[in-house]
């Protein structure tokens, strides 16, 4: 069997249901696990809807919830059979009465907690796969749904929850062989889960990709298919390098560091499973399923070529801690973690000198209580409007003086930090994002003027 993952911009209209069920029909032989994200920008949409109600705007959260629940009766009737159009209509109309009273919930309470976001925001997923199930009986593809809160288990740590490993394959292994038994393929969304006590939960924002990894380490997947709409991982944003290459194929490692450093194409928690599994990942257009996409495996074949691909990440605030007193203190960096990880903010990149160091974040909701934490031993400053850029190929560790190819392309931009990861899979560095677009232009024109075609399309 393999795992077909599709995106929202995969499903937003219904051309895009019907372009998705016939990539499904073209390999229903290989018994697919469909995972599906929430149809076009339903999940942003549904999420306006909670924050109107919890402002006390019931009336305007309304208004929104008949917009959407619109959208999706004009979608994805013209995609279902006329004679599936009444299990429709009744499917969607109860989910948005349950959507209102969350809603309402939210109003009463003048607030959003985790657990009503989670509760609302899955709304999205629990529709599109219903609407590609019965998309998929329109075209003669006999499909059964699965509600993923059945089978993807969870601690409640809503908004961010963790999968609890055991639980969730025992489920998945009860549920889903028996039905790939029974029907040509199975459809089930991505991104939601429940907690042991049968509580909404969710995997955070792009974690459509990871359900399909999670259910394709617990299945034994032959294959994982993230269906996107571009051909492949590719040598840079296609809408700052126009003439970006595709790669035909990159190890798991190339894939994970590009990943976590702000590549599109694949969500940083894709990886885990599939590489602790050996299952190879091909990342696919849904526009042009006749493109080969880009194969992720555990060893790629040796390229000629040093760096794979440019990644970037925008939205970064530089955060400098600076203490004299703290000169070769022993613990001097623990204390510093210490009020990260209490305060569970992620680092990206480190930087250290004998009394300062420099650390760059991407989320900054809580940077006030970290200034304040870290101003009881530090001098603390702040700036925003930062970006990463990353250099990532297994051939860096083998390659002397990458760091001054680095330096010469981009000759008169300000580099505020630069790191070689521990991995020595990547060089990155830290500019203002005002330089971003043309720091990845002279990068991208210094290290892909040639490439090796075994490797790049």
């Amino acid at each position: 069997m393999i795992v077909m993952k599709f995106g929202g911009s995969s499903l937003a209209s219904a051309d895009a249901i019907h372009r998705v069920t016939g990539v499904v029909a073209a390999q229903a032989e290989r018994r697919p696990l469909v995972v599906v994200s929430a149809m076009g920008k339903t999940t942003d949409r549904l999420l306006s809807i909670a924050q109107s109600a919890a402002a006390g705007d019931l009336a305007g959260a309304a208004r929104q919830a008949d917009e959407l629940k619109s959208y999706h009766l004009r979608e994805a009737g013209q995609a279902v059979a006329d004679d599936a159009s009444g299990e429709l209509e009744a499917f969607v109309e109860t989910h948005f009465l349950e959507l209102m009273e969350l809603a309402g919930e939210g109003s009463a309470l003048g607030e959003l907690t985790p657990r009503l976001i989670d509760a609302i925001s899955s709304f999205g997923e629990r529709l599109s796969s219903f609407v590609v199930s019965l998309a998929l009986g329109n075209i003669g593809i006999e499909a059964a749904h699965v509600d993923s809160r059945q089978v993807i288990i969870t601690d409640d740590r809503f908004s961010q929850a963790s999968p609890l490993l055991d639980l969730t394959n025992q489920r998945l292994n009860e549920k889903i062989p028996p039905l790939l038994e029974q029907h040509q393929a199975v459809v089930m969304g991505g991104f939601i889960a429940s907690t042991i006590e049968g509580v909404t939960s969710t995997l955070g924002r792009g974690g459509s990709d990871y359900t399909a990894s999670l259910v394709g380490a617990a299945l034994g997947a032959e294959e994982i298919q993230i269906w996107t709409d571009v051909d492949g991982v590719m040598t840079a944003d296609p809408t700052i390098q126009s003439d970006a290459r595709r790669l035909r194929v990159m190890s798991f490692a190339e894939a994970s560091e590009l990943a976590y450093f702000g590549a599109r194409v694949l969500h940083p928690s894709t990886m885990l499973p599939a590489v602790k599994s050996n299952i190879p990942i091909r990342v696919l257009n849904s526009h042009r399923p006749d493109v080969e996409g880009t194969l992720v495996v555990s060893e790629c074949p040796p390229s000629t070529t040093t760096v794979k691909s440019i990644a970037y990440k925008e939205d970064i605030t530089v955060v400098d801690i600076r203490s004299t007193r703290m000169l070769m203190a022993h613990g001097y960096l623990a204390k510093i973690f210490e009020v990260f990880d209490r305060l569970e903010t992620p680092v990206d990149m480190v930087s250290t000198s004998e009394v300062e160091v420099s650390l760059t974040i991407d989320r900054t909701e809580r940077l006030a209580e970290i200034t304040d934490e870290l101003q009881k031993f530090a001098e603390v400053t702040h700036s925003g409007g930062q970006a990463i850029v990353c250099l990532v190929g297994d051939n860096l560790r083998y390659t002397p003086g990458i760091a001054g190819k680095i330096f010469t392309a981009i000759e008169g931009i300000n580099i505020r930090m630069i790191s070689q990861g521990a991995s020595r899979l990547n060089v990155s560095f830290v500019i203002d994002e005002k330089d971003l677009r043309s720091a990845v232009q002279a990068l991208h024109g210094t290290f892909f003027a040639t490439v090796d075609e075994d490797v790049f399309a």
